[in-house]
């Protein structure tokens, strides 16, 4: 492919709610360009956008696809991204490799909940915005309502481009409002209505042109077409153009729409940082490597493909480069262009290139490559989780290394392994979301598993100082075994850290401490008191490691206990009968009778939220947060009609608010959701749990 230059690149990411048609939309303009031929279509699985089986099989994006074209002169790279919130973090990915966000709305069903987040989300970074209307040849259509819903939503700078002739199976095309026609029969909205406001919206970024129009003279051919490009990469200006992508019916006029206003990569520079030093990055072909890894595909076929902007400098074939996520540098494989499922080789990537590399184990989605190092890309904690095995006996290392291949191509994905609970967790956005990797283990690993949910990871700990001591005293013929450890337990405050420590364990509270050890993971902190050398120094470690074994057991419920402070201050040995397995056991039994003196309790996780819902539905959420046990810390504006609550609430009482929160809403809800901190659990609930535990403790027996 002949070299682009930077003016004439335009990287678009075409985002919005699920069934907007964006993928149809995408295709399309593929057919149209002559990018490809045939007739691609989602509903009969031949997409070049959806080409993994699972969105075949389900007939919805599942991960953002990259395809190119050529229009107008200019050569488009365009990212087609899912269209449920089950699936942002790879919209969020793929923003970060665009410089423009095209936010695709139904124009029946109007500003849809993954709308909303998705237009939020490309303003966090940073891109311009254009918003098309698809989706026009659909009946009961409220076209004025809606573009007042947008401008309500959105602001004034949501400014028709076009305006649609006709509606449902009476619209035939579009009619400009930039350089109104003659004939606009049929137009919903007078163009010549928008003309001035547009015009205004984009000149607002030039105060000298802006004065000459107000004085009566109007902005040239050349200065308009100038001014659009940083009108809406600044946001004075977010353009609303209207298709039918089915039909075909304004795609031309999307795509000169698109060529016209939409921001090369040289318009707005990024900022990337050498050390402490913040550095404005510019697209120059002559300018230092700066690139970034925005996502990542495991193919059955080639691997590992890591998906690479470039914002400055070059990228070839056998590069040396550095990357952030490696220690040394690395040699670059073969650059390859992607289209949708398939690659082709190329020779090199300029500035603005968003190219494909296979097989390099180095790169992870959000590698920097080059000496700068570029912001990382933020993705929404996932929350949603479900404790995973293997059906099939032996399979628990393959059940390993897929899901890890999991977690490298999805960072909305998360896996643990619960000292705690013995259990593998796997955690994403939603229950949609875990059952489509469930039916990728199975289809690409051939791995069938079991799934149920997790056991939520309580905590233990203490509400009042106790002292108590143990005597491990055990004959049975030969050496013996002889220990007895005294210790005084305290609660240690949540708040503690390694800077704090130092005070809480300061000869005022323990006036004959010989030293501490502080472990911050578990907030747990051991002093050493022992004078007189009734407990010899050799001796010791295996106390402490009796304590951290007990803590990891748990001892009222099995949870792992935290915030607790524990003093040695006595004991006893034998000559000949103490050891290190002695002192160890004497260890943990003191620990564990003392904390059952303790006032013990169990802590459970609170979950910070975040609900996004109609107005109409505030106090619904009000009362639910209540009979949750959650604390509703207020509400503000989220545009339009639209509330955000914030509140607490214990993660046990939203485990699968997913599905009441849609139910309530008519699925127009919404919802982020992470771990704020760790409270004491009402008694009731504490007991209920406690006597479940002890009773799989007895079956265990």
């Amino acid at each position: 492919m002949a070299k682009v230059n930077v003016e004439d690149i335009r990287n678009v990411a075409l985002c919005g709610h699920g069934s907007a048609g964006k993928t149809t939309l995408a295709d399309k303009l593929l057919v149209l360009t002559g990018a490809v031929t045939g007739h691609p279509s989602v509903d009969d699985g031949s997409s070049v956008c959806d080409f993994d089986e699972e969105e075949k099989h389900h007939k919805y994006t599942i991960e953002a696809s990259l395809v190119h074209f050529n229009h107008g002169g200019k050569h488009f790279n365009l990212i087609d991204t899912p269209g449920y919130p089950d699936f942002i973090g790879q919209t969020i990915g793929a923003l970060r490799g665009v410089d423009l966000a095209v936010v695709v709305v139904n124009a029946h069903s109007g500003i849809e909940v993954n709308t909303r987040r998705t237009f939020a989300e490309a303003g966090k970074a940073g891109l311009g915005r254009v918003i098309v209307i698809n989706k026009m040849d659909t009946d009961n259509i409220d076209f004025p309502g809606l573009v007042d819903a947008i401008r309500e939503m959105w602001g004034s700078a949501c400014v028709l481009l076009n305006v649609p002739l006709g509606q449902g199976h009476e619209f035939r095309g579009v009619a400009s409002t930039l350089r109104v026609p003659d004939d606009t029969s049929g137009a919903l909205v007078d163009p010549a209505e928008i003309h001035d406001a547009l015009l205004e919206s984009i000149i607002e970024v030039d105060e000298a042109v802006m004065e000459r129009y107000f004085e009566g003279q109007p902005p040239t051919e050349e200065e308009l077409s100038r001014l659009i490009v940083r009108a809406v990469a600044e946001g004075s200006l977010i353009p609303i153009v209207c298709c039918a992508a089915k039909t075909g019916v304004g795609l031309s006029e999307l795509l000169d729409a698109l060529a016209l206003c939409g921001p090369h990569p040289g318009v707005k520079p990024r900022t990337a940082k050498k050390g402490d030093e913040e550095i404005e990055v510019l697209a120059q072909d002559a300018g230092p490597l700066v690139a970034q890894v925005f996502k990542t595909r495991i193919d059955p076929f080639v691997q590992k493909l890591s998906f690479i902007r470039v914002f400055s400098g070059h990228l070839k074939k056998d590069d040396q480069i550095a990357a952030s996520s490696a220690r040394k540098g690395l040699k670059l494989g073969a650059l390859l262009r992607v289209q949708g499922g398939h690659t082709e080789a190329i020779e090199s990537a300029g500035p603005g290139d968003i190219v494909a590399v296979a097989k390099m184990e180095e790169l992870h989605t959000g590698t920097s490559l080059g000496e700068l190092l570029l912001p990382e890309i933020k993705f929404p904690t996932p929350m949603v989780g479900l404790a995973v095995s293997p059906k099939a006996r032996g399979d628990e290392t393959k059940l390993s290394g897929a899901l890890g291949k999991i977690v490298e191509e999805d960072r909305t994905f998360r896996l643990t392994h619960d000292s705690q609970t013995k259990e593998i967790v796997m955690t994403g956005m939603s229950e949609l979301h875990l059952t489509i990797i469930r039916e990728r283990l199975a289809r690409r690993d051939k791995l069938e598993v079991d799934t149920k949910e997790p056991k939520i990871p309580f905590k233990e700990t203490i509400q009042q100082k106790a002292d108590g001591m143990y005597r491990h005293k055990k004959q049975t013929g030969g050496r013996g075994q002889f220990g007895e450890v005294h210790i005084r337990m305290f609660p240690l405050p949540r708040d503690t850290n390694e800077e704090t420590i130092a005070d809480f364990c300061s000869k005022v509270r323990f006036p004959q401490m010989k030293e501490y050890h502080y472990d911050p993971a578990n907030n747990f902190v051991w002093i050493d008191s022992v004078v007189g050398g009734v407990i010899p120094g050799n001796f010791l470690p295996a106390i402490e490691k009796g304590f951290k074994e007990r803590m990891t057991r748990g001892v009222i419920a099995g949870y792992a206990v935290q915030d607790v402070a524990v003093e040695v201050h006595f004991g006893k040995h034998h000559p000949v009968d103490s050891s290190e397995t002695a002192f160890k056991m004497a260890g943990s039994m003191a620990f564990r009778n003392v904390f059952q003196q303790a006032k013990p309790c169990l802590l459970e996780p609170v979950v910070k939220m975040d609900i996004t819902i109609p107005e109409a539905n505030v106090g619904d959420v009000y009362s639910d947060m209540s009979s949750r046990n959650g604390r509703v810390q207020g509400s503000d504006s989220a545009g339009g009609n639209l509330q955000t609550v914030h509140c607490e609430v214990p993660l046990r009482e939203v485990t699968t608010y997913a599905r009441t929160l849609s139910s309530m809403t008519g699925g127009q809800g919404s919802y982020t959701m992470e771990i704020s901190h760790y409270d004491v659990m009402p008694p009731n609930v504490q007991q209920e749990i406690m006597a479940k535990a002890k009773m799989e403790e007895e079956e265990e027996d």
